[in-house]
This record gives structure tokens, sequence and C-alpha cells, in this order.
């Protein structure tokens, strides 16, 4: 496997966020200095602008703007991201220039630095790049993640490539060639190598014999290197500190999820934003909580509850009485059952009946009047079955995730935390197994043969796969050595590396932390992950969908830093990163199996990303709003005071913000999220976007990720309808894929553009406000310096419907042609045959002349562009796997139950309203045979995003000739602009439908858009 990378929006923005801080900074590209100071003293070198000979070294040339110039740089950036203006230029010891990045976890901050490295080189010509790191383990993830992007950077950069190596202090030539060579040089070092207190560590500031009786540090700090330091707040102790300030740096870049001290901040990409724009995978959560039950010392313990078409039931496991011991075994009951049966006459379970078992709710009741909750354990629990019950879960979790992946080709991976290396790897055992492994193997092949005996037909391939892997093969382990433990001196454990005790599996550290690609492939065995403290920060893999803690609470390291191994999104066996929007949060959920109730661990997790987001401001006030920037088609607008003051009240006009402390209400974010937002102010409309943004900066409990309970989510199963001669024959018909193309002449676009926008062009003329103050009586010199010595006395808005005299040029034509992605000619001939009284209104408001006119011109294309749109099939289609990928009902409240004509046994709704009554009148309809809400993965192409119809629908063949295909829209469009977009989708879907009709000989396929049953009749019938 070869993993695949693609320039992504959000990352080019990290990137340039660094680079723009040292615009005017010309291209120097390299100083010559002499490596080999000869008879002078190491820390005295001599630099020499002479041709270059064998001696001769290429260092970093010196940062040339001043300190005012880097200042307003910073201050621009930070501007225009809406971050805290620095002051000043904050520093430390090290040097002058220290930027701050902020990136969550899984996001691609080893990624952005990289391509830092090669913006920096390409704008400035600095090429001497230092990445420092507290880990092994993140060292060896920067290393191979420099491995698998040079082919991926040099695409992009010309073909060139970095020379990178990890430092090692009996490997100095690797350090020779650093200095030596002009290209693009990165050294990776762990700070132990240069702050720690060994014989090795100690070399770097040492003349050394066998390096011409140089010191490392002296050559090191020669080339004035980039420092890149990742993770930054695991390096703010005093010798840490001390140490990075002899590499002489040239600056200090700082990457980070969670940065403790905080310099100039240039870029941030929070925890909310992170999830907020799908970048990261989905959470949810299964705890297990010890619960006692007065009056009884009967083991329960309720694994999850299931649905089925007749009633739900639950997997509960108990003691079982046997032959010659008591077992403890899982049991499916239902209402009804008798746990005293069960366990075959145990007295503990005398008055357990089962009662009732409710879905919603996800407990069981006992005639005893005691009640269980999933994941509740009560009786005689101990550490051990506490420890076995997540582990046999973590097993369940993984089995059902791999089911439904593994078709798709994506390896699913689990990762144990552990408190103890040696309840894992215990080398006082012949076998070396410790209590865990031995627990792992144990409840995963009882698992894995009631899994197999489960499965269906359909779902060979993947019977075959779990077949064939052994339990003793499919789990391993890295462990760093706690050299406070002497651990060194075991024997099962040898030193690998510089500083570095690891186990003596040295194929366990490969595969782990250097063969990524390896682990991904279903080729290699290894599943289950078991890990110490070595893993909980710096490693990730993509493919971690289920995390394990197997360790009491531990406050040094945080709920967030641990499930923050398992963000980033997943890859398949091509490689190729799983971010399809319309499916991305479905394949990509990280479940986490804890030894805490599932209120408490979220309510954690949550309290501890709500600490990391306390720069974000609190207030959605005027004051927040007033000077922000916003960047409309690359052009930065300040927010006016009046501009803020008609934001604010359109806030308060629909219940956004709470009157009383202006923070951000619920009501907000949930009209956002289903799209009801009321409309913006015309005069604030143009902005839309960018104000939506804004808001979104302001932080609100409701914004934090929405962390789901991993054992509600019930399988939705396919029932009978399914393999039904009428749906088959249905599914045979419309699943074609298919590939759109163009073909629409300019002359065309040119006379409707001119004609929409004579008719509904509008733009806005410039307002402005003038304020009478008044300086008040008695002010201190605290009030003069915030600027609070004035008091408003009067407020005045003017509209300026002249000409106004403006120090900014505007291309007009190349920003139009810029946005609307036309040519510049187009666009000309466009504006040369508006009427001269719309195109003055360009002088009275430029920047929403131009809003308006791409807006308007866009939409046109889009006309056109749909008009000229026709589909082409292709030799390929859906595989059935649709329909069983990510059937999961998180919340029973939107389920439709007892009905017979659906090819599952529920019918999972959008809303209760609308489709609610649609489906109820589906499945009492005597000409209806069988329908279908599709699957989220049945997606048809369109120019504006991929489109998912709702409904696949089969008539009686007596009623009507034809098969019969239909989408229902109503209630999903709540603003013009989602109309427009779905509009132009369900016209891209009727050209589809025309293209597959084209194919099919006999009983086409008809599409349309129908709001309730009766509507839908109403077209059948014509």
């Amino acid at each position: 496997m070869k993993l695949n990378f693609k320039v992504q929006p959000y990352q080019t923005v990290a990137v340039r966020s660094v680079v723009d801080c040292f615009i005017g900074q010309p291209n120097l590209s390299h100083e010559i200095y002499q490596i080999d100071p000869g008879v002078e003293k190491a820390d005295h070198i001599g630099y020499r602008q002479t041709s270059k000979i064998a001696d001769d070294g290429f260092r970093n040339s010196s940062i040339i703007l001043n300190d005012a110039q880097l200042l307003q740089n910073i201050c621009n950036v930070q501007c225009r991201q809406n971050l805290p203006i620095s002051k000043s230029l904050i520093s430390d010891s090290n040097c002058k220039v220290n930027l701050d990045v902020e990136m969550e976890t899984g996001t691609g901050k080893t990624y952005c630095y990289i391509k830092t490295i090669f913006e920096l080189n390409k704008c400035y010509g600095w090429s001497k790049f230092i990445i420092v790191v507290p880990s092994i383990a993140i060292r060896e993830g920067v290393y191979k993640s420099l491995q698998i992007t040079n082919e991926h950077f040099a695409q992009h950069y010309d073909g060139k490539k970095v020379r990178f190596f990890i430092y090692n202090s009996k490997q100095l030539h690797q350090l020779e060639s650093f200095s030596s060579d002009s290209g693009i040089n990165v050294m990776i070092i762990n700070i132990q190598a240069f702050n720690a207190s060994g014989k090795d560590n100690r070399r770097i500031y040492e003349e050394l014999d066998d390096f011409q009786s140089r010191r490392p540090i002296d050559v090191i700090s020669a080339n004035r290197p980039i420092l890149i330091l990742d993770e930054p707040q695991k390096m703010e102790g005093k010798k840490t500190i001390d140490a990075l300030a002899k590499f002489n740096p040239l600056m200090t870049l700082r990457y980070s999820a969670t940065h403790k001290t905080t310099y100039n901040k240039v870029h941030r990409l929070d925890a909310l934003d992170a999830y907020n724009h799908k970048l990261v995978k989905k959470i949810d959560v299964r705890g297990l909580s010890v619960k006692g039950l007065a009056g009884t010392n009967a083991y329960l313990y309720l694994e999850r509850i299931e649905i089925s078409k007749k009633m739900p039931l639950a997997r509960i496991e108990i003691e079982v009485k046997q032959k010659n011991r008591i077992k403890r075994l899982t049991k499916k009951v239902t209402k009804g059952d008798n746990l005293f049966d069960l366990s075959n006459g145990l007295d503990q379970y005398r008055g357990y009946m089962v009662t009732d078992i409710n879905a919603i709710d996800d407990t069981v009741e006992f005639k005893n009047g005691n009640i269980l909750f999933a994941g509740d354990a009560t009786g005689d629990i101990t550490e051990d079955t506490i420890r076995r019950l997540q582990i046999k879960e973590t097993i369940r979790v993984h089995l059902e995730k791999e089911k439904e992946l593994f078709s798709q080709g994506i390896k699913v991976l689990s990762l144990f935390f552990i408190d103890e290396v040696a309840k894992y790897r215990d080398y006082s055992q012949d076998d070396e197994k410790g209590i865990y492994a031995r627990v792992f193997e144990e409840e995963y092949s009882l698992l894995v043969n009631e899994f197999i005996n489960e499965l269906s037909p359909d779902n060979d391939d993947y019977k075959a796969y779990l077949s064939s892997i052994e339990s003793s093969r499919t789990h391993n382990g890295y462990f760093s050595i706690d050299k406070k433990s002497n651990r060194l001196q075991n024997p099962g454990f040898k030193v690998r590396g510089e500083n570095a005790g690891i186990s003596d599996d040295v194929d366990a550290y490969d595969l782990i932390l250097k063969d990524k690609e390896k682990l991904l492939s279903f080729e290699e065995p290894t599943r289950f992950i078991f890990s110490h403290s070595a893993l909980r920060e710096g490693w990730d893999n993509p493919n971690v969908f289920v995390m394990c803690m197997l360790k009491h609470s531990d406050n040094t390291i945080s709920r967030r830093q641990e499930v923050g191994r398992g963000l980033r999104l997943a890859v398949n066996q091509h490689g190729d990163r799983q971010d399809h929007p319309s499916t991305v949060h479905e394949i990509n959920v990280l479940s986490v199996i804890v030894s805490e109730s599932y209120k408490d661990f979220v309510s954690n997790l949550q309290r501890e990303i709500s600490e990391s987001l306390s720069l974000r401001p609190r207030k959605a006030d005027e004051a927040y709003f007033t000077d922000k920037i916003i960047t409309i088609d690359g052009k930065a607008i300040e927010v006016t005071p009046f501009m803020a003051k008609q934001i604010y009240k359109y806030l308060l006009k629909n219940n956004y913000v709470n009157e009383c402390d202006d923070t951000i209400t619920k009501v907000f974010h949930q009209n956002k999220a289903s799209g009801m937002l009321a409309p913006l102010p015309d005069q604030l409309e143009p902005y839309q976007e960018q104000i939506l943004t804004l808001i979104d900066g302001v932080y609100s409990d409701n914004q934090l990720p929405d962390v789901s309970d991993g054992r509600k989510p019930k399988t939705n199963r396919l029932n009978g309808n399914f393999d039904r001669k009428e749906f088959q024959m249905l599914w045979h018909k419309i699943n074609r894929k298919a590939v759109y193309k163009v073909d629409f002449d300019s002359l065309e676009l040119i006379k409707n553009c001119v004609r929409i926008l004579n008719k509904d062009l509008k733009v806005t003329p410039l307002q402005y406000t003038i304020e009478n103050g008044i300086q008040m009586d008695n002010i201190s010199d605290e009030q003069l310096k915030l600027g609070k010595g004035f008091r408003i006395k009067t407020t005045q808005t003017q509209t300026h419907h002249s000409n106004i005299h403006s120090t900014v040029r505007y291309d007009l034509i190349g920003k139009l042609a810029e946005n609307c992605v036309l040519t510049r000619k187009t666009i000309a001939k466009i504006l040369m045959g508006i009427e001269s009284y719309i195109f003055d209104q360009f002088q009275q408001n430029p920047e929403h002349f131009i809003a308006e006119a791409s807006r308007l011109i866009k939409e046109q294309m889009a006309s056109v562009i749909i008009e000229k749109l026709s589909y082409d099939t292709i030799n390929d289609s859906y595989n059935v796997d649709i329909f069983t990928a990510d059937q999961k009902i998180a919340d029973m409240k939107n389920t439709i139950s007892g009905v017979n004509k659906h090819i599952y046994d529920y019918v999972i709704v959008d809303s209760q309203g609308i489709e609610k009554d649609f489906v109820t009148e589906l499945d009492t309809s005597k000409e209806v045979v069988v329908y279908a809400k599709l699957p989220r993965g049945f997606l048809i192409p369109t120019p504006v995003g991929d489109y998912n119809p709702d409904w696949a629908i089969s008539f009686k063949e007596g009623s009507v000739k034809h098969i019969y295909f239909v989408a229902e829209t109503k209630g999903s469009m709540s603003s013009l602009e989602l109309r427009s977009v779905e509009e132009h989708k369900i016209e891209c879907a009727k050209k589809f439908f025309e293209k597959i009709n084209s194919e099919i000989i006999r009983e086409k396929v008809k599409y349309d858009v129908v709001t309730n049953y009766s509507k839908l009749m109403e077209i059948v019938n014509t």
C-alpha cells in the first residue's frame, strides 16, 4: 500500500500563516561559511563569502526584516484569522521570532510543517531545519512522514526533495552532510539527545576526535537552523530551554494542539474547528459502570440491547450452573424470560424475570424492581472482571466495525492503553504472555466463532478473512522502557537506537512505529495493539477505530490526549483518505471503551476540550464584531461599527444570543445545523458566510463535539423485502454509476448574464457613522490608556450615494474572472452589455458590486451548465454492501417500527413530521409492493455536489407499468441558497435518470419530487 496525499485547503491556510509572516524578506538562497574552524576555537567559527571548497557549508541567511516589519506581518496574519493581536514580538531566550501554530490532533500538523519547510525554501531560500521532538514515538512518526510524503512534495515543487536524517552522536557524518549540502536539509532530534546526562548525550557538547576536534553543537548552530518544535508543551523545562538556545536558531516554529505557553499565535485549528469541518473522527463512548443492587449478589452484566422486527432483546452475561462448575455466559433474553431458569436454577437469580426491555432508554427491568442500564455490571465484580469485560467489549466493537468496513477495503485497528507492561508481556512466563494477553486470546476465540456463525452468506469473504487469523497473531505491543524501574537490565529487553530502551520484539517495534503501510494492509494479521505510555502522544494511525482504557484514571494524561491517538481520518487499501463529505462521519467513528460511566467520561472529556478553548471569545456583542476582518474573494474587509450593530441586532431578534450575557444560544447552533437560520438583513447578506464564521468563532457549550453513547445505536437489519423480485428489479435498474459532461455556448451565457444583471443587480451604497464624543470629567490614566476617556454624545449614520474617491484600485474584470472562473474576455463582454446606471453602482460600493455580480453570474453559469449537462453511464455499479454499511440507529425516537413493506425492519426518518406521514401511507398502500429509504452511499454526481435521493418505490404490476423512483425534498430546503443548490441537484438527477431510461427497454424508471403521498399517487396516476 502507498498512502496518497492531496492538497487540503485548510492545511494550505496553516502553511500560508507562517510563510506570510516574512513578506518582504528577500530570497537570499544561502550563505557560505567555513565548517572546519581550523586553528580557530570552535566557539568562533569564521564566515567567508568565497567560492565553495571542501570545507564550506551553507547556512540560512539572516532575517532582513526589522522588528516593526515582522510585527506588522504577524499582526496582518492574526487579523485575517481574527486571532489575538500581538502588541510586540513575544520572544524567549532561544531567538527573536517565535510563532505558534495550533492544530488539533489528527488534522495533519506534521504534513503542514513539512510543506511549510518547502514554502520557506521556495519563498526565502532557507534550507536548514531541525525538527525537535519529545519522544521516540514522535521521532519515528516524523521520520516516517518525511519518507511517505517525499514523492508527493516532489510533484508540487519541481522535483525537489528533502534530505532528512535522525541525529545520532555516533553517526556524525550525517551532520557533516547537513551542513555542506545546499539543498533542503532536515535533522530530527529528540530532546533526550541533548538535554540528558548520559555519556552519548554529552557528546553533542564535546570536542570529538572522530569529528575533527569539533563540537557537534557548534556545527549545528553555525547553520542558523529554523527550529520546528513538535509538541512544545513537553519541552518547557529550564534544562531543555537552555539547551535549545545553543542551537542558535533563526526562528522557532511551535506546532501543537495544546500549547501551554503562547508566543505569537499565527494559526488556530482547534477541536471545534476540526470536528465541525469534519476533519477528524466522531467519537462514541461505551462506559462500564459497576452498580450495586440492594440485597443481592447476583452477577449481571448488560452488554447491550438489540432490536428485531418483533420485540427488543437484551444480551446479558450471567452465571450458569454446569456439571462441574459455574461459568459466566452471555444469554439473549426477551420480555418474560426468567434468569433463574436460564442459570439452571442458581438461587441468586430468583425474582429476576424480565418485565420490560426499553430500546429507547437502553434499560432492562426485572420483576423484583431492579433496573439495569446498558453497560451496568453488578454482583461479584472484581478489578479482573472489569478488565475482562472491557477487553471483550473492545473485541466485539472491533468485529462489528470490521464487518461494515471490510468490503470497503478499510482495515480496522484497535488500541489498548494498559497500566502495567507486565500485564501484557510477562517475561517470567515461558510464553511471555501477561494476563491481558491471555484474556484477550480467550475472549477473541469465543467471540470470533460466535461472529462467524452469525454471518450471512453475503459475508463469505470477510468470514474467510476472520478464519485465516489466529488469535495469537492478531495482537501485538509496543512499550518504551522506564529507566527508573531499571528494566534496561531485564534480559527480556534490549537497547535500540540512541537512548531508547525498547521491547526485544523488534518486529513489533518496526511494525507499530515504522511500517505504517504494512500495519494498514489486510495481509498483516496484527489488528489489536497494546501499549503503555509510549503511544499516548505523537504516534497515531489513521485506522484506529477502537480504543480501550485498561487502566485507572490518570490525571497526568488527559482523556483528550489519549483519544487523540484515534482521531485521524481512515484510509482504504489504496491509501485514499475517507473524507467524502457525505459519508465522512459515517465511516469515521472512534469508539472508546472505558471503565467508568458514559456520562462521567464524556463530561470530563468535554471539560478538557472546553478548557483548551480558553482563548476563544465568550461574548457575541458589538465589541466582538467591530473591526473584525472578513475576506470576500481574496479582499479583506473590516467590519464597521454599524455592521457590528446590525449583526448583534440580528442575533438578538432571532434569539441567537442570550440577552443577559451575550453568549450564543443553543437555538443558533440547532438552526444552523438544520439549515433553518433566519435570513440576514439585506445589507449583510453578501457577507453571510463570513459573518456565520465569525459567530462560530465565539465559544459556546453547544458547540462541543457530540460524543454519543456507543451502546445506544442499534443495527437496522435488512429483511426479506430486500430479496423480493420487485425490489431487486428496481435496484438492478437504478444501480448505475455515471459521469457528467458539459458543452455550452459562451455567447448564450453572456446574453443570460447581461439580462440578469440588468434585472437583479442591486448594490447597497456604502454607509458611514458619525459619532460625536465628549471628554469625561475626572478620568484616570488607566481609562485614558484603555481609550475610555470619552463618551458618545450623538451617533448619525449616513449613506454615500455619490462617487467615492478611494485610493484602492480595483481590477474589476480580473476579480470577476477569478471569482467565476471565466476568461477576462467573457467578463468584459458581460460588463459592456449591462446598462450604464447598473454599472454606476460599482462606484457606490465596489466590494458589494463584485460580490453580487459574481453571485448572479455564477447562478447563470449553473443554469446554463445544467441545461447543457448530460450523463454517460460507466461500466461500474454500487456494491450491495452499501445497504449494510453503517445502518445504525443512533436515536430510536427517529425511527418508525412495525412496517411491513420496507427493506429494513425500521425506517429511519429525518423528521417525525412529513416523512413519518409519508412512510405510514406508503406502508399501508395497496399499490406499493416494497420501498426503501436509500442508503447515503448511493450518490449521483452533479456540478454542485453529490446528490443522495431519498426513496425507491416499487408498485404492483397491475397498478402501474413502471417502477417508480422518487425523492422527497420539502423540509430540507430552508434558505434561498439551499433551495438553489437542491434545485440544481434535482435537475441533474432528472438528466441522470433520463440517461438510465434511454438504456432500459421496458418498465422505465420514473423520477420526480413529491411532498406527500397524495402528490406521489397523483403523478403515478397521470
